[in-house]
């Protein structure tokens, strides 16, 4: 199907288009894992397990938790000035 095709379909208010998608190709950019090594201080790490612990999930979990919050702080601080 060509783009303008799709864009009818979608314009035209389809209600589901998902049936027009080939899923099996769909990439989300940006989103591959990449592997990194951090060093943080006994005294942080006890207190990442601490709060892992406290809410049920990984030390991983709460570390990329607590970035992807900041990140998105600063991106919206970027946007508001």
């Amino acid at each position: 199907m060509k783009a303008e095709e799709f864009d009818k379909i979608f314009d035209e208010n389809e209600k589901d288009i998902i049936d027009y998608l080939d899923l099996s190709t769909i990439k989300r950019p940006n989103l591959e894992p990449k592997r990194i090594n951090i060093d943080f201080p006994t005294w942080m790490v006890k207190k990442l397990d601490e709060e892992a612990q406290h809410i049920g999930v990984s030390r991983q979990a709460i570390i990329k938790t607590w970035l992807a919050d900041k990140i998105m702080q600063i991106e919206h601080h970027k946007e508001a000035v």
